[in-house]
């Protein structure tokens, strides 16, 4: 059964430039049945909105800034993702914001059972990226962009070099899902990473995929294997 996705977006503090390729990475885990957006619209500098929102099918939400100082837009997002929760009409929320205020409503909807996803800048505070089930960055998504834009470009350009801290990290996310003889099926890795670093991405480091940035990585050893029930090969990773 596909997933039901509500799209809940932060207009006050996201990026209107991105949004395409926003709703196709959003496609990949549900069908988005919900899109709004919450800001104060009576605003110039939301005026760039309106032609992405008509071509993706979002609906603007009206909320004035009552007070100074108060952020309205935060409020009228956090009832609307309450109000969507208690319809039952949905199996996953997508929370598009920078703001750390979201992180008690991310942690809320997953209690209630909620997948979780977030989209944010690389400036989003740590607690709101830890309580979303998976964390993806506007920058990742912005470098998409480009690449299809300019197909010269090399695809490590401007990506982040792999630190010593996640090939720590991936080592022991394979110890922990390993059979006896160190091998573990590169899926389950991908998964265990996903739960203990929600923003962990290949893409964050220039590769599509993690077989191919798994292959880069010289402390691992790759197999490939044939399936007597599937044309597939699955992947298997080892500690060196």
């Amino acid at each position: 059964m596909n997933t039901n996705l509500a799209v809940l977006i932060d207009g006050d503090n996201i990026p209107s430039s991105p949004v395409k390729e926003m709703m196709e990475e959003i496609a990949k885990y549900g069908n988005p049945t919900i899109k709004r957006i919450y800001g104060d619209w009576t605003k110039p500098h939301l005026g760039k909105w309106k032609d992405i929102l008509l071509e993706n099918a979002i609906t603007p939400i009206q909320q004035y800034a009552y007070t100074t100082g108060k952020n309205a837009t935060d409020s009228a997002m956090i009832i609307d993702a309450m109000d969507i929760l208690y319809s039952e009409k949905v199996q996953g929320f997508c929370l598009v914001s920078s703001d750390s205020d979201f992180t008690k409503l991310a942690t809320r909807l997953r209690e209630a059972g909620m997948q979780v996803i977030g989209i944010g800048e690389k400036k989003t505070p740590t607690p709101f990226i830890v309580a979303c089930d998976k964390f993806i960055y506007i920058e990742v998504l912005r470098k998409i962009q480009d690449k299809k834009e300019n197909t010269k470009t090399s695809e490590k350009d401007n990506f982040d070099n792999i630190s010593p801290k996640i090939i720590k990290m991936i080592k022991a996310t394979i110890s922990d899902v390993s059979d006896d003889d160190g091998w573990a099926f590169l899926g389950d890795v991908g998964s265990l990473l996903q739960k203990k670093r929600p923003s962990f991405d290949s893409r964050n480091y220039g590769f599509e995929k993690l077989t191919p940035m798994m292959n880069a990585i010289d402390e691992f050893e790759i197999e490939q294997r044939e399936t007597p029930k599937s044309r597939h090969k699955l992947i298997f990773v080892k500690n060196k």
